[in-house]
Order: structure tokens, then sequence, then C-alpha cells
């Protein structure tokens, strides 16, 4: 199944102040969850971040939260954000791409959580991440296992475009060609 721009939102996860300097190659992953949110702020496809108990491991990194509304923004004690109930009323698209931290706990049990609820559900290798990276393969592992898609960044890009030479693709294409920027 492909990735369909007019199926599907983004949701980062848990990207957050106080847990962000932990994770392993956490430049490139705020760079790649900041390049699709670009990407799907350019073709109209909604955004969600999640808070895991922001109180204490603060909100999430600026250079992310700056790009949504505050009322894309949703604080939750559940590893799984679906569990704080009233998600779908929020997902109004059948596809879920997801990114953020950590792969193996919030990521893992919100992706499987969204599976089982209906939705298709796309994890995006380069935008999750954890603390040790055993951890984010093993949840990757789990995830495939699962019967999850694990994509990367441009695979969605490209499949929400569908077709070059569009005033979207045109848009679009100076941010493939440069790529993510990881901060030095």
């Amino acid at each position: 199944m492909l990735c369909s721009a007019s199926n599907s939102q983004l949701v980062v996860i848990d990207i957050q102040e106080r847990l962000a300097p932990a994770i392993d190659q956490q430049e490139q992953v705020i760079a790649a969850a900041g390049w699709l949110m670009d990407v799907a702020a350019e073709l109209g496809i909604p955004v969600h971040l999640t808070e895991q108990y922001p109180k204490g491991l603060g909100p999430t990194v600026s250079p992310l939260r700056s790009r949504v509304d505050e009322v894309r923004i949703h604080e939750k004690m559940h590893f799984s954000w679906w569990r704080e109930g009233g998600v779908a009323d929020v997902l109004t698209r059948n596809q879920v791409i997801l990114a953020g931290t950590e792969a193996h706990v919030c990521v893992l049990q919100t992706a499987l959580d969204l599976a089982d609820a209906g939705y298709e559900v796309f994890v995006v290798d380069e935008a999750v991440g954890s603390r040790r990276p055993s951890d984010k393969q093993r949840g990757l592992e789990r995830m495939r296992q699962a019967g999850l898609t694990i994509v990367t960044r441009e695979m969605v890009a490209f499949e929400w475009l569908e077709k070059a030479g569009t005033d979207a693709f045109r848009t679009i294409q100076p941010m493939l060609r440069k790529g993510i920027e990881v901060p030095a």
C-alpha cells in the first residue's frame, strides 16, 4: 500500500526538551521529523504532536513545536496516544505516518494500537529514535513483524506527491534536493 496525501496525517510523538538529548542520533531524528512536517505543511497534510507528561519531560523541542498550532499538540500520560481516548476524533484520515521517540515504547505502542483500531500505519525509520540503538532496532523489528510498514521520509514524500511536473512537485523539489540538514 502507498501513502496518499489525501488520506494521510503525520503524528510526531514525544520529541521533548528533556528526553531529546538522551536519544541516539537526536539531531537526525529532529531534522527528519521537521523535514516531514514541512513537506506535510506544503501539501496540506494534517500534523499532530504528542507530549508525554510535559510537566516532567518538557514541551516538544522548539524547532518542531513552532511548526504547528497549539490545537494540534496533544498532552498524554499513556505511552500509547491511542489510549488517551478521543484520538479517533482527531485522526480524520485512515493513514497515519509516525515519527518520534522512543521507537520501542511510545511509537511502538501507539503504532500497534492504531493498527488494531484499523488505521494504516507507516513508521519513518530515520525520524524515530530511542536512547539505545538496539532498542530502536528491536522496536522497528516488532512493528514490522506486526505487519506495520517501515518507510523512509523520501518514500513518504514521493508517495504523497504521486508524480513530477505538478505545482506541488515544483514546490517540494528543492526540499528533496536539499535533503535534511543535521546541525553540527
